[in-house]
């Protein structure tokens, strides 16, 4: 497999892999609520656990979700500029790599992964000149 095809699918695996932390964070937050809203409606809870636990599932909720979603923002950004052989978005999807090496399993094979395509010396002169391949006719 050529480096050219190796940057395709690496663009694709960012955009996927991060569009999957984005809806992640969506059921994070819509859950966290759904929870609290169950747990508010409730009756017969002693008192202060009744006015806090909704407002507490909100917090947690909100800052997961809002987390997953702003830090996934980045890798479909970085993956659609990859795509389209932009240099930006190789540093910035080498800078994704490197945090996505803690996220073991996945995140560490994306991060390897991405860290031997984007340092390749043929795929630096395919995004130093910035043009996107041609298709080729059968």
């Amino acid at each position: 497999m050529t480096m050219d095809r190796h940057v395709q699918v690496l663009g694709i695996l960012h955009i996927v892999y991060s569009g999957l932390a984005f809806v992640g964070g969506c059921i994070a937050f819509a859950l966290f609520l759904g929870i609290g809203a169950f747990v508010s409606s409730m009756e017969g809870m002693p008192g202060p656990a009744e006015d806090n636990a909704p407002a507490i599932l909100a917090i947690i909720g909100t800052v997961i979700g809002a987390s997953l979603i702003i830090c996934s923002i980045p890798g479909i950004i970085g993956g659609i500029g990859v795509l389209n052989r932009k240099e930006w978005a190789r540093i910035l999807v080498l800078v994704i790599s490197f945090f996505d090496l803690l996220f073991i399993p996945l995140g560490t094979l994306l991060g390897v992964y991405s860290l031997w395509v984007l340092f390749n010396d043929e795929t630096i002169s395919l995004f130093r000149s910035g043009t996107l391949p041609q298709p080729s006719r059968a």
